[in-house]
């Protein structure tokens, strides 16, 4: 199950052991968790956590880590990089705009 909430994004499991449910932020580096005995009070210890992550940020006057800017970093095999790269330049295309092209004929 996911949740959301100012563009945050989480992921909730449910512990059958200690009956209680946790969840995770998975759309940003930084960590947030959190729990609650109740879908309501998971929801309202989600929006908690969010919202104190983002205090957090403003009291040590940082930009909070926005959910998935667009830019990420890859390493690949230097061939297939030179490969790509030329295939790109054939097509008229920058490397990024091919290979976000390649990538949404695999993403539904």
């Amino acid at each position: 199950m996911t949740m959301k909430y100012k563009g945050y994004e989480a992921i909730v499991e449910f512990d059958d052991e200690a009956e209680i449910f946790h969840g995770e932020v998975i759309n940003l580096r930084d960590v947030i968790t959190f729990q609650g005995d109740s879908v309501k009070e998971l929801k309202q210890a989600f929006h908690d956590s969010v919202d104190d992550y983002l205090e957090f940020c403003q009291e040590r006057g940082e930009e909070p880590e926005k959910p998935f800017s667009g830019k990420l970093m890859l390493r690949i095999n230097p061939e297939l990089h030179k490969i790509i790269a030329i295939k790109a330049k054939k097509e008229g295309q920058s490397l990024n705009s091919w290979i976000e092209k390649c990538l949404c004929m695999y993403v539904p």
